[in-house]
């Protein structure tokens, strides 16, 4: 007869996932994919590695679930801040502002969301994490273009061509930072990147004249 898990048990289980996870999270902000290693991991959680491993088979595993949910809270943030804004043109530089603003002040996270590098299966979450942030872009373009507020245009390559740029703009501040940006830097940088996101687009930014 097969084992069966008490809830109790599996309620221990679950608490005890959640705080590897939270764990890792903490660790990847502050060293890296680098300094997440298994035991790195467990320790922070306050675990024996042996017990990580009922969780997750091996780094790899366990760094999509991580990635994941790391990137889900980014979506999520965007998300929120799209539907602050009425019009298709201010809910596009929404996206770039915020995703940009929170890179700047997390920088060391950031960088191992875009660049860092990584296993192959991390590789291929960022794809998906790209994708996510084009498909947001996309729609709002389609809109816009729908209203005649921008020029007729493929909203899918604009915003894929617009995520691309807008992490290749990001990535060597982030790379150097590897420290939250000062205050000094961020109304420089994002409000840069959003004008260019808008004269990328077709559109106009408030600077123009």
């Amino acid at each position: 007869m097969a084992y069966r898990r008490t809830p109790a048990v599996q309620a221990r289980l679950d608490a005890q996932r959640e705080a590897v996870l939270q764990a890792a999270v903490g660790l990847l902000a502050e060293r890296g994919y680098g300094g997440c290693s298994m035991a790195a991991v467990a320790d922070r959680a306050g675990i024996a590695t042996g017990s990580l491993y009922q969780h997750f088979a091996n780094k790899a595993e366990l760094s999509v679930e991580l990635f994941r949910r790391v990137v889900t809270r980014e979506i999520d943030a965007v998300t929120e801040a799209v539907a602050r804004h009425e019009t298709p043109r201010r809910r596009i530089a929404a996206v770039v502002e915020t995703f940009a603003a929170r890179a700047l002040r997390a920088p060391r996270l950031a960088h191992v969301l875009l660049v860092e590098p990584a296993d192959a299966v991390v590789d291929a979450e960022r794809l998906v994490f790209r994708r996510a942030f084009r498909d947001v872009i996309a729609v709002e373009i389609a809109a816009a273009v729908a209203a005649g507020q921008l020029p007729r245009q493929d909203p899918e390559l604009t915003a894929a061509a617009l995520v691309g740029a807008v992490g290749e703009a990001l990535a060597g501040p982030l790379a150097a930072a590897h420290a939250p940006v000062s205050g000094d830097t961020l109304p420089e940088v994002v409000p840069a990147l959003v004008s260019f996101t808008l004269r990328a687009l077709g559109g106009r930014d408030d600077s123009d004249a």
